[in-house]
């Protein structure tokens, strides 16, 4: 386990049921706005991180009082559950969360009695992106196999493997686990919001109308974005571009893009020399002019491959929260500016 942002709360079962029996009330008093709600008139949804908070957001409208789990800046996968958002989770109505990102969080919605739990997971279809930070997407495709096809052999040998990633620290960071950052492709991330859509009527009946037409407008602007990325990335220099780590592999799956990453799927590793200088050589080759950092990770390791190979750095922001450093309010502008810094780097036309 890592010992960074870790916050343990051992408390006894009994101690639990008191803190859960005293009410929110109490809580709320001194909570900060993303550990507020709960036990409100309204349907009370607790979200996992921001992209699972803005989709309930979106689909839930008025109807609606949402709260998230990780705090605006806050890296999600160092979350530890603290006892108060336990006694939180207990009394809201759904629970909305992307299994295999942040593991304290499946395992507190997993032994909650919250009615309705929604996991973003099996509502699209995910997949194996940087399993090793190095070439072994490369050697796959050497060999003729298409990303696909290795996804499907894994899924053949059994889910030992993902069960095990499942108990990792950074659940999806372990090799073999599925990629989870389903949100950066619009695509996914419309399918998504229909099945929230969906389990929101379900679940809150008397509202169910105003779901549907707030997730239809919703998976329009999905669809819209779609294609202002697919238009903008039509006509480029070189289809090539380097991250600090895996979270862009369904984005560039999405618009026929290849990412290079220096860690992996794990933000915190550290590369190896022989992994930044096949970096180097690569940039070179394929005519690179930018490696991305985000905004909740330290810039260093970009900014040192960068130095060495002779090149510029700028952000490719993951959007798993929304702070003051980010290139725009929402997710929306925020995937926009992330569009516009991948065509300079990219030099579409």
């Amino acid at each position: 386990m890592s010992v960074m942002n870790v916050r343990r709360h051992h408390i006894s079962a009994a101690a639990l049921a008191a803190v859960t029996a005293l009410g929110l009330g109490t809580l709320t008093a001194c909570s900060s706005d993303s550990a507020a709600a709960g036990n409100t008139d309204k349907f009370d949804v607790v979200a996992s991180f921001y992209p699972m908070a803005f989709l309930a957001e979106q689909i839930g409208g008025e109807h609606v009082s949402v709260t998230s789990l990780t705090e605006p800046g806050q890296e999600p996968h160092d979350l530890e559950i603290s006892a108060k958002q336990t006694a939180q989770l207990q009394e809201s109505d759904a629970a909305l969360y992307l299994k295999g990102l942040q593991p304290t969080v499946d395992e507190a919605v997993g032994q909650s009695e919250v009615k309705t739990k929604i996991d973003a997971a099996t509502l699209t279809s995910l997949e194996e992106h940087g399993t090793e930070a190095g070439g072994h997407a490369d050697e796959h495709a050497e060999e003729g196999h298409s990303e696909e096809e290795h996804a499907e052999e894994h899924a053949e040998e059994g889910h030992a493997e993902e069960e095990h990633a499942a108990e990792d620290e950074h659940g999806h960071e372990h090799e073999g686990g599925k990629d989870p950052h389903i949100w950066l492709d619009p695509v996914k991330y419309a399918e998504v919001a229909e099945g929230v859509g969906k389990a929101f009527e379900k679940a809150d009946p008397d509202h169910a109308a105003d779901y549907k037409k707030n997730t239809a407008a919703l998976v329009e602007k999905l669809n819209e974005l779609d294609t202002t990325f697919k238009t903008g990335l039509k006509d480029k220099r070189t289809d090539v571009f380097i991250t600090t780590h895996s979270a862009f592999g369904y984005l560039a799956e999405r618009y026929g893009l290849t990412e290079e990453s220096i860690s992996g799927l794990d933000p915190e590793s550290e590369p190896s020399g022989a992994r930044v200088k096949e970096l180097e050589k690569m940039a070179k080759a394929d005519g690179v002019t930018t490696v991305f950092y985000e905004t909740l990770v330290s810039d260093k390791t970009a900014k040192t491959l960068a130095g060495d190979a002779g090149l510029k750095t700028d952000v490719l922001d993951p959007l798993e929260g929304i702070t003051d450093k980010s290139r725009g309010d929402d997710y929306f502008q925020v995937m926009e500016a992330n569009l516009k810094a991948l065509q300079t780097a990219l030099g579409a036309k």
